[in-house]
């Protein structure tokens, strides 16, 4: 049987345009299993956006589930003179501070030498601190120049600094040792120069010299001294950075916008976890479309604990339910904050407050703790929300797979219409061409008889 080399060449009928027509009814078979597949990535993504929703929420839990949560302060200064930064435990308070000397490190000059590069000869240098701590540093003749000896100090890394000064005279340039510390503690109390090399180049300028000072502050009347300008412990939780002298008033209050407002943010976060559960969860009656994931059981079983959490009792000695808190649960399940409550309860019952959100020990759970570790559990591993996605991307994953079979399928059921069109073309083109030759001969034996 002779080949085609083209569908319908041989017979000429459409069969390439048959052959289309039947691959895309064939190919129709996968639309269902793309649809299926397509649903159980809508779920997986929808399930993406409740553990973001559900994050959130732990995410504010854990910011109550701290004492410190609810001991923060503010801080104003009228005045100057200092900055300051406090921590949690700092007590609320007024304290006046008087700073009346900052401290000073030490500072004394060399006298000077025309050439900072050139050698000096070899030596060393003792000092001695305010603290009683001595050390040497020596230099060898060939590595003796001013800059040499500055290096070779400040390479000792031992509470003193060199530097080189230019005072633009005829011998310019002058060795400086400044104590790196503030403080009489810090302090250079002696330095000697080896006789010979470059202590004969060398001595010191007293009318350089700049003694060492401390720090001098009064808080409250009290009398203070400091080897630092930054003042640490003076106020239970302050630190202290003088500037400059002269008086500041400091006040400490507590924050209690601060904490009003942790707690509005953990209301917020579940009213946003309930917005996106009733998303996921709708049902429209006129039209008959269900939200994502409406029915599904790993959301109701989310909803269950939720509604256990805020709407169940607190096992409180002073609270037994959010609703003692300003803390309403609403018929949409939803949480309403009581601004005014919230505040009398800061103000006159922080203690209560932050035992039951943080516990009363760093070993007690409060109810901040429960609901931390009751979402947490549900979005780490094992939890309702990976075992309902794990199963989703398993059926993606099935959905994949039987594409692929019902692809090769396809493919194989098209191959077999195409030898086959092959084959009916080329018997149409023997029977076309037997037709034509037999239709040649009977007209010529027409005319044969004619004749």
């Amino acid at each position: 049987m002779a080949t085609i080399s083209s569908l319908g060449i041989g017979s000429g009928l459409d069969l390439s345009g048959l052959l289309d027509q039947l691959e895309s009814a064939e190919r129709q078979k996968l639309t269902p299993i793309l649809q299926q597949q397509k649903s159980y990535e809508t779920k997986i993504s929808a399930f993406g956006l409740l553990e973001s929703a559900l994050e959130k929420v732990k995410d504010a839990a854990v910011a109550l589930s701290e004492p410190g949560s609810f001991a923060g302060v503010k801080t104003s200064l009228s005045g100057e003179g200092l900055t300051i930064s406090a921590n949690e435990d700092t007590p609320v308070g007024t304290y006046e501070v008087d700073v009346v000397q900052r401290a000073r490190s030490y500072s004394i000059a060399s006298t000077g030498v025309v050439d900072q590069g050139a050698d000096l000869g070899a030596g060393s240098i003792d000092f001695t601190l305010g603290n009683g701590e001595q050390f040497s540093v020596s230099v060898s003749e060939a590595d003796s120049s001013l800059e040499d000896i500055r290096d070779a100090i400040n390479d000792a890394d031992a509470g003193v600094i060199a530097s080189i000064v230019n005072d633009g005279s005829g011998q310019p340039y002058r060795l400086v040792l400044t104590s790196a510390q503030t403080g009489t503690e810090a302090a250079i109390d002696s330095v000697s120069f080896s006789a010979g090399g470059f202590g004969d180049a060398l001595t010191l300028d007293a009318a350089t010299e700049v003694a060492a000072q401390n720090a001098q502050l009064d808080i409250n009347g009290i009398a203070i001294q400091s080897q630092s300008n930054r003042v640490e412990g003076a106020i239970q939780g302050v630190t202290l950075n003088l500037e400059e002298t002269g008086t500041t008033t400091l006040e400490i209050t507590r924050d209690t916008a601060g904490i009003q407002k942790k707690l509005s943010n953990f209301v917020d976060a579940y009213n946003s976890l309930q917005g996106s559960l009733s998303d996921l969860t709708s049902f429209d009656g006129a039209t008959g479309v269900g939200g994502i994931l409406q029915g599904n059981a790993t959301v109701r079983g989310v909803e269950s604990q939720l509604r256990e959490l805020v709407g169940g009792s607190l096992a409180d000695d002073t609270f037994s339910s959010l609703a003692d808190l300003g803390i309403t649960l609403e018929v949409d399940g939803t949480l309403t904050l009581d601004d005014e409550k919230v505040t009398d309860l800061v103000a006159n019952q922080l203690g209560a407050l932050s035992n039951l959100f943080a516990g009363e020990s760093e070993e007690s759970e409060g109810f901040a703790d429960r609901v931390a570790e009751a979402l947490g559990a549900m979005m780490d591993e094992g939890g309702l929300i990976e075992n309902a996605t794990s199963g989703l991307e398993t059926s993606v994953e099935a959905m994949g797979q039987r594409y692929d079979r019902m692809e090769q399928q396809i493919e194989s059921t098209i191959e077999r219409y195409r030898t086959q069109f092959s084959q009916l073309d080329s018997l149409i083109a023997q029977m076309n061409s037997t037709s034509s030759y037999l239709t040649q001969q009977f007209d010529a034996l027409a005319a044969q008889l004619k004749q």
